[in-house]
């Protein structure tokens, strides 16, 4: 049984924060992103953050260490948008299984220099597939609701590569998060279960999706229910949600998943809802707060947080999640 399932088991595990939030305190300019080897490169490449664990690893390295140092037990592979899918807006499909290679061994690193320094308290990494900029169930266009940008199988391909490359750089696990078309989603799903019979792999599988709105329902119309019903027929690690909404807005709908499934549940809200310029304005202190009603009805087993969340908010976090005992599991039903 691996590390990750034992420690799973036994306490609430803290996943890390946000990635982006902590990416902008940097300021890196084109100049940065691009860094020598992409220096004559022929489209702007700032904003592709995944690049930077190309041009700027030691930053990637830092923040990694900095969520670890905080508490967090998993940080997230900088791959969210590591798909060809999305970096086709780059015109890097070709960097694909690089990126994802080179993240996925730059957290490892850092994992495995910390869990040496602490062998009872190990580190773990999940290598994060984001949704990807396109949707399989709905149609982009008004005035064709049939048409459809992408299809099951270009998605399954592409998900594959990624997931092809996070296992060899060494994550321990792989999270497949930010779901808005569970569409999407199945085709990650189904990528991993292909590559996990080829392989004769046994690595453990998170999911994660969002619930978009007040409405309680993700992009592509699924309540919470629905959503878990959905993907229940694949052996999963956890389900849960990510992003969207602040931790508050949040509790209803993982009661409805924590009260209908036997495996973990995550949890990663935003620091509240954005202002009016889109910044996220919840201090660690209010954001743990509200999370510590998730801990008092045992909602969850995993906890961490998702856009605008830096190291103390985690760091509040993780000494509140310490205090209280992981939601029960049936240990039958946890795959890895």
């Amino acid at each position: 049984m691996s590390a990750f399932i034992e420690a799973l088991k036994k306490r609430i595990l803290v996943l890390d924060g946000a990635m982006g939030t902590m990416l902008q305190q940097y300021q890196f300019t084109e100049e940065d992103f691009r860094g020598k080897r992409f220096k004559d490169f022929h489209k702007p490449l700032k904003g592709n953050n995944d690049l930077l664990s190309i041009t700027q690893p030691e930053a990637i390295a830092e923040i990694h260490r900095k969520y670890f140092n905080a508490g967090a037990d998993i940080v997230e592979t900088n791959t969210f948008s590591g798909t060809t899918v999305a970096m086709a807006d780059y015109d890097m499909e070709d960097l694909v299984y690089e990126l994802n290679f080179e993240s996925a061994k730059i957290a490892k690193e850092v994992a495995a220099e910390l869990t040496k320094n602490e062998p009872d308290k190990p580190r773990f990494v999940a290598g994060a597939m984001g949704p990807t900029n396109k949707t399989a169930s709905l149609s982009p266009d008004v005035n064709d609701p049939g048409f459809r940008a992408i299809s099951f199988d270009e998605l399954r391909i592409a998900y594959k590569q990624q997931a092809e490359a996070l296992v060899d750089g060494g994550v321990d696990i792989l999270l497949v998060e930010t779901i808005f078309d569970t569409l999407n989603a199945k085709a990650a799903l189904f990528a991993i279960e292909e590559l996990k019979e080829e392989r004769n792999l046994d690595i453990p599988v998170m999911v994660s999706g969002t619930i978009t709105d007040a409405s309680g329902r993700t992009l592509s119309g699924q309540t919470a229910e629905a959503f878990l019903i959905s993907i229940s027929h694949i052996p999963l690690v956890s389900v849960g949600f990510n992003c969207a909404l602040g931790a508050k807005q949040l509790t209803p709908h993982l009661e409805v998943i924590a009260n209908r499934t036997e495996i973990a549940v995550s949890a990663y809200p935003n620091a509240g809802l954005p202002n009016a310029f889109g910044e996220y304005d919840e201090s660690p202190a209010q954001m743990a707060l509200q999370i510590e009603e998730y801990l008092d009805k045992k909602l969850i087993n995993i906890i961490g947080g998702c856009c605008g969340t830096t190291p103390p908010h985690i760091e509040a976090i993780a000494e509140l999640a310490a205090k209280y005992e992981p939601r029960p599991l049936e240990l039958n039903q946890i795959n890895a």
